[in-house]
């Protein structure tokens, strides 16, 4: 059997449930995944509130989530790309949120071992997302972009990218997470109203392009003299609608292996804020959609924790997360660790005398 999330009414985090579904059989072209980690992202939030349902049109009862990574544990008819046993990444359309997921193949890339399954289950819509985004802009170093809800996944990604062409970025965020843009080279300033002003004072540079992934900044855009056509936008249709923004959108499976590699090789870095098991997949995207986590959340489907990561964990017994974990311990000599249980020790004392004369 698996496991999936489903929501079978529009609302908030409350309305999603996870229930048991027979176990999917790959068709043509399809490989089984059993999924270790699942990302989450705001147009989820958006999808399941019902917001522009003419533009995200969904049939209830409906499954969620597109990111994944995992191991093919079935191979269907005319797959050939993958075997039984190999790690994966890469997307679904909808319904990543499971323990058990069908993926066409050509949605699949082999997992880069220098990707934990956190990131890799968690770089499609944000990592290609932003690449396509600034790769359609065209920066250059002459370029100065503001990247709202700069320190969310895809925020965090399109500020590296922009950064890596040289590019001035002037990022927002909540005030806790300045420092943490700093970190990528992004001048941090605040949400709310006035971010025209506060652009202005961080740079003489006039600003050139605008990557609003927080929505509802198409104003401050135009009083910065943004040309339409360079407002990309992933959440406010009404931007679009109105004031000819660009919708940004996710990329193909080739823009995630440009984005694998570049993670893989350490020159971006996608944060992980959080891990939930999928029980708890209401107050993961109640944390996601305070937009306040420094980089991704995530569903752990095989939680497995790492040095200075936040796990919400289910209760795992100590033996569970340390097995085949080597432990440091002392030399013993295993004869010096029994206790004498038959006669008076004066063997093992000859031994202890031979071992000192011969060390």
């Amino acid at each position: 059997m698996t496991h999936e999330v489903r929501f079978s009414e529009h609302g908030g985090p409350e309305v999603l449930e996870v229930v048991e579904v027979p176990t999917p059989e790959p068709g043509e072209g399809e490989v089984l995944v059993e999924v270790f980690a699942a990302g989450l992202n705001p147009v989820e939030s958006a999808v399941r509130r019902g917001d522009h349902p003419g533009r995200w049109p969904v049939q209830l009862p409906a499954r969620q989530g597109r990111d994944l990574a995992g191991v093919v544990i079935a191979v269907g008819p005319g797959a050939s790309r993958f075997t039984r046993g190999e790690e994966v990444m890469g997307f679904v359309d909808h319904g990543a949120q499971a323990s058990h997921v069908v993926v066409p193949e050509a949605n699949l890339l082999p997992r880069p071992p220098a990707l934990s399954w956190e990131v890799a289950g968690s770089l499609y819509t944000a990592g290609t997302t932003a690449w396509t985004a600034v790769e359609g802009l065209g920066l250059t170093p002459n370029d100065t972009v503001v990247v709202t809800a700069a320190a969310g996944g895809v925020g965090c990604l399109a500020a590296q990218f922009a950064r890596m062409r040289g590019a001035t970025v002037v990022g927002t965020s909540i005030e806790t997470r300045f420092d943490f843009l700093r970190q990528f080279g992004v001048l941090p300033t605040g949400y709310g109203p006035g971010l025209a002003e506060r652009v202005r004072a961080l740079t003489t540079h006039p600003v050139t392009a605008f990557l609003d992934f927080l929505g509802g900044e198409s104003a401050a855009a135009r009083a910065l003299g943004v040309p339409p056509s360079r407002v990309l936008t992933v959440l406010d249709w009404d931007a679009v609608d109105d004031h000819s923004a660009v919708r940004a959108s996710a990329g193909d499976v080739v823009a995630l292996s440009r984005v694998a590699a570049l993670a893989a090789a350490r020159r971006i870095r996608l944060p992980i804020a959080d891990v939930f098991p999928l029980d708890a997949v209401a107050d993961a995207y109640r944390a996601l959609d305070k937009r306040e986590a420094p980089g991704k959340i995530v569903l752990g489907l095989r939680v497995v924790s790492y040095a200075g990561q936040h796990v919400q964990e289910p209760d795992l017994k100590e033996q569970d997360v340390t097995l085949g974990v080597a432990t440091p311990h002392r030399h013993m000599d295993v004869e010096e660790a029994v206790p004498p249980a038959i006669g008076d020790g004066s063997v093992r004392r000859r031994h202890r005398a031979e071992r000192a004369r011969r060390g």
